[in-house]
């Protein structure tokens, strides 16, 4: 009997795929590094464990409406539209099992196959894999290096749309390479959605995980409330990546659909999860800028030991959890000229395990540059330093 062709569309988060080879390694008794993945080893905060706790033994296990719980849907409201000078109502949240379902249910709700769907690459691997996987046509848009990291390629963008482009993913505060746009960046982007008619999926995962600054939301600017669909995960900010709560805050008539979906996908997000979601934004937050000064330490440790290695250059980024240093000069040091050679190499010799750049959609054509990723949100400081201490000898070697 033979599968859906779609199946052979279908990509993967490929930084799994490092886990299981990382995991293979230290079985055999070897020290690891774990740079590969972004989850997070700081335990979510207790008054969040102790609401969803309660609402168990309040006997909130049943079903609830797909839409979300009201509390949680007026307090997303809220919390995201104040953030970000907006009103929101609670008809325009719909609460998901994660960030993660946002994606597909955006592309589902927007996308018709044939259709042309702008996607950021090097981006989240998912982007691509569902508006392929729904018979999109993924049209990927390129970031040059610039002083302060990456730029979006905005004449690059302005090519790609054609009349049959009916979205663009837009992910500020990238990963996997930190990248924050600028106002005029942002705006750009706004531009052209709205001279061209298009929906945009702003992923905001790390919008309130940042270390200075303050963040801005492309749904924010004139004329793009009305076309935007935010993405939204308690994964990051709240360090609840394995309690599988999220939300798309949307105009109402596409915030319709995407309940319609949540009822025909998994028919509601977990019923008590969603008071956890509630106390995380109702109560005490103390616990973030503990995490958040947590992680500018081991962002700092981690970028100036790679900034000092013969070979390599990175930026220090304002936000998110993610280094992408370029590793040109180690590899060709190194005389190795593959990426996924230099990685297997790296972790049999250092225990240090990294994505390449090549876990985050397939290159594009005249790139020049090698760069693998760095993820510190799930290793402590003492750790990063005593890795990439080895990674640096190992490098220094040639």
């Amino acid at each position: 009997m033979s599968l859906a062709e779609r199946l052979e569309r279908l990509g993967t988060e490929t930084a799994f795929a490092v886990s299981l080879a990382a995991a293979e390694w230290g079985a055999k008794g070897n020290r690891i590094f774990p740079f590969h993945l972004g989850d997070l080893n700081i335990a979510t905060s207790q008054n969040i464990v102790d609401a969803m706790n309660k609402a168990i033994a309040d006997g909130k296990t049943g079903y609830c409406p797909a839409a979300g719980i009201p509390q949680l849907r007026e307090a997303l409201a809220e919390d995201v539209g104040s953030r970000r000078g907006l009103q929101f109502a609670p008809s325009n949240v719909v609460v998901q099992p994660g960030g993660k379902p946002v994606i597909t249910k955006f592309i589902q709700a927007v996308m018709n196959p044939g259709d042309e769907v702008l996607y950021p690459n090097p981006g989240y691997p998912i982007y691509e894999s569902q508006i392929e996987y729904f018979g999109g046509v993924a049209k990927a848009y390129r970031y040059l290096p610039s002083k302060t990291g990456f730029d979006i390629d905005i004449d690059q963008v302005k090519s790609l749309i054609t009349p049959k482009t009916k979205a663009i993913i837009y992910n500020d505060l990238q990963n996997p390479i930190g990248a924050e746009s600028t106002d005029a960046e942002r705006e750009a982007i706004a531009e052209l959605a709205i001279r061209h008619n298009l929906w945009v999926l702003s992923d905001e995962a790390y919008f309130e995980m940042r270390y200075s600054g303050k963040s801005k939301s492309i749904a924010s600017l004139p004329g793009m409330q009305e076309r935007t669909v935010i993405l939204y995960t308690f994964s990051k900010k709240f360090a609840m990546t394995g309690w599988r709560l999220g939300a798309s805050i949307a105009p109402t008539d596409i915030s319709n659909q995407i309940a319609k979906l949540n009822t025909n996908d998994e028919s509601c997000t977990t019923h008590f999860v969603q008071y956890g979601g509630v106390e995380g934004i109702r109560g005490d937050q103390s616990a973030i800028p503990v995490m958040l000064n947590t992680l500018r330490d081991r962002r700092d440790v981690a970028v100036n030991m790679l900034n000092a290695m013969p070979g390599i250059s990175v930026h220090s980024p304002e936000a998110a959890f993610y280094l992408f240093p370029d590793v040109t000069g180690a590899m060709e040091n190194k005389g190795i000229s593959d990426l996924a050679e230099f990685a297997e190499q790296a972790l049999h010799a250092t225990g240090v395990s990294f994505c390449t750049r090549r876990h985050f959609g397939r290159p594009q054509t005249n790139e020049s540059r090698q760069y693998i990723r760095f993820a510190f949100s799930g290793i402590n400081k003492d750790e990063i330093a005593e890795g990439l201490e080895l990674f640096g000898n190992w490098v220094a070697k040639g």
